[in-house]
Parts: structure tokens; sequence; C-alpha cells
């Protein structure tokens, strides 16, 4: 698994790919939290907290995650080498694991500039330093966990197709309908506190948010990626026979 790992990072950082996708993602932060007018604009919210950036980063991360994945295993496919890739002394699920933590980790340094937002803001509250670092840190633990479970989802739809853009578009339906689709049902359906909206990752995510860690949120998020990842491991042990 290690071996892939450094594969994929020197994949990511041996090429201006790394560099793009965590300026794009800071960028994009910056332009919509601090510059352009918006429900997400920190400054016009009058609240000295980040829930502005914790309702924006899942619509980002929908669409530059499975830019990241896209290429996993597409990519090898397309090329030819991901039957160079089996005959590695490697097993499957550690070749799975390895491309879903060189994604996942490039993500992760992406999200550490955006700490910068806490020391920036946290003097400024009436009375200062009074942000709730509570929900701040579950927000963020939250976080990692919706970014491993996009991540799963794009791995496993690069292995659906060699073409590099039908994986891309796939894995946005996933992760769209994984996150917001649910809710959408249940706002459709006029039911509130459904099963069906905590089958969906933004309950999970909003509950982690408000700064309780609750185990079965954790367990739900684990499964998804677990889910994913097994899956994936699936496809390309059908596609090696």
């Amino acid at each position: 698994m290690k071996a892939i790992l450094l594969r994929e990072f020197k994949s990511f950082f041996g090429s201006i790919t790394g560099y793009l996708v965590i300026g794009f993602f800071l960028l994009l932060n910056g332009l919509f939290l601090f510059v352009l007018d918006g429900p997400y604009n920190i400054l016009q919210s009058g609240y000295n907290d980040l829930t502005p950036f914790f309702k924006l980063v899942p619509w980002i991360l929908l669409f530059l995650i499975p830019a990241v994945t896209m290429k996993s295993f597409s990519d090898e496919k397309k090329q030819g080498t991901i039957e160079l890739l089996f005959t590695k002394p490697i097993s499957m699920r550690n070749i799975v694991l390895g491309k879903f933590f060189g994604a996942f980790c490039l993500i992760v340094i992406a999200l550490i500039p955006t700490l910068l937002y806490i020391f920036i803001l946290n003097p400024y509250g009436n009375p200062a330093n009074n942000m709730d670092l509570g929900s701040t840190i579950g927000a963020y633990i939250g976080l990692l966990f919706l970014v491993g479970s996009y991540a799963s989802i794009g791995i496993f739809t690069s292995t659906l197709s060699d073409n590099q853009i039908v994986a891309f578009i796939i894995a946005i339906v996933l992760c769209y309908v994984a996150y917001f689709g649910f809710d959408e049902i249940t706002s459709l359906l006029k039911i509130q506190n459904s099963f069906v909206e905590k089958i969906g990752m933004n309950y999970h995510f909003k509950s982690i948010s408000r700064g309780v860690v609750d185990t079965r949120d954790l367990v739900y998020f684990v499964s998804v990626i677990v889910f994913f990842i097994s899956a994936t491991v699936f496809n390309l042990k059908t596609m090696k026979k």
C-alpha cells in the first residue's frame, strides 16, 4: 500500500495537478467566504464562526474530489498499465487503499490552510475570542469523514470506465445523491426527522458539526467508506479475471 500511496503522491506533486487542486480549493473558498456577496460570506453573516465555510465546502468538494480521483483506475485502464499493476506483489485491497489514501491525503493537505480562518476570525468576535471551538473542531472531524466518503466513491467510479470524464460525472452524481439527495426526498415528502433523511451524509455531517461526536455518525461514514472500497476491490478482481 505504501508504494502505491507514494506513487500517487509523486503523480500529484510531480506535476502541476496537486498544486492546482490546492490552489483552486483555497481560491474558491476565499472568494465565496470573504469577497463575493452571498449566503456564504462570513463578513456579511454577522457571526464570528465558520458555519458558512462548512456549508460551502461540501459543494466545492463535490466537484473537486471526483476531479482528483477520476483517473485513479480509468487512466490505468486506458493506458493499459492496469495489467502491470495487477502483476505487482501487492494485494488488490492494498492497491485500492493506496489510491484512496493518496486522494484523501491530497485533500487533507488542501484543508490544512483553512485552519488559519480560526486564527483570523477569533480575535474579532464580540467579545473577542468567543468562537465556539468545540463545534468548529467537530465540523473539521466531520469534514475528514466526508472527504473519505467522497474519495471512496470517486475511486469506485474510476473503475467503471476508462473514460475519465465519464468517471468524473458518475462520481459527482453519486456524491450529490449521497449527500443532498435524501434531504431532497425528505423535503418532497414533507417528512421531518425521517429514516430517509438519516441515510444521507448531510444529516450525519451536521450532527458531528454540532461539536458532539456521536459513534453512530462515525459508524455511518466508516460504513460508506468500507462499502465503496470493497466494491472497488470487487470490480478490480472481476476485471482481472
